[in-house]
């Protein structure tokens, strides 16, 4: 079987629980560390699918390595290649695929409560989790449009767009990659943009994030191995 590309963008924003998944369920894959400089593939062909992981920066920025990013994730969906996006990775989707993304209405940060929808295709990724409350995670200041096509499967009041679905791509607003290393070490390297917009009810403190991990990493866990079991049933052998 031909690896899954995953696609980091930032050193301490790699594939956690995803790699691990993928692992359990004995499907290779690579790292391609575009923070380290590591070129972009000009065709998705050598790969049974393709993830890209979340990271600092926007879509928006003049970056040498979005535009050739944006080329192949056209070049996947035209070929049924599975494309995941996982907050920056989701909003690199929907630019490649014609959406926009622009500022937030507020910031969320740390643990957030979001609803599935219930139509026939939400039923499909989300399975038992259509209509429900989901437990997620989350670091953004800003927020995709739908690209042509696609599906909203997730939403909450904080940010309409959480999760999108097109054919057999998954992009999320939403972090359901966490390991508590992730958590811990994301706290500790922005932990000033947290206390700036601690006032706001989207935002946890550093504290909170933390000691919420005991109780909602696992329930997120199960909707990530929904969602991941869902999108791995795609992929190219």
């Amino acid at each position: 079987m031909r690896p899954v590309a995953i696609f980091r963008h930032s050193p301490t924003e790699g594939p956690g629980y995803f790699a691990i998944f993928l692992e359990a369920h004995r499907i290779p894959w690579t790292l391609i560390p575009l923070d380290e400089g590591a070129p972009v593939p000009s065709s998705a062909d050598a790969y049974s699918g393709l993830c890209f992981m979340g990271g600092p920066m926007s879509v928006n920025d003049d970056l040498p390595w979005i535009n050739p990013v944006c080329a192949l994730i056209r070049d996947a969906v035209s070929k049924d290649i599975p494309v995941l996006g996982h907050c920056l990775g989701g909003q690199l989707m929907s630019k490649a695929l014609g959406g926009q993304v622009t500022r937030n209405p507020v910031k969320e940060i740390g643990w957030a409560q979001a609803t599935g929808s219930v139509d026939e295709v939400s039923r499909h990724w989300l399975g038992d989790f259509a209509g429900a409350p989901l437990t997620v995670f989350q670091w953004h200041g800003e927020t995709f449009s739908l690209p042509e096509g696609a599906a909203r499967l997730v939403s909450n009041d904080y940010c309409t767009n959480q999760m999108f679905a097109l054919g057999p791509h998954l992009g999320m607003q939403c972090h359901t990659e966490m390991l508590p290393e992730m958590i811990a070490c994301w706290c500790d390297q922005w932990a000033e943009e947290a206390a700036a917009v601690a006032h706001l009810p989207s935002v946890d403190t550093p504290e909170e994030m933390q000691s919420g991990i005991p109780a909602r990493l696992p329930v997120m866990r199960k909707l990530a191995d929904q969602l991941y079991g869902v999108w791995i049933q795609g992929l190219k052998t």
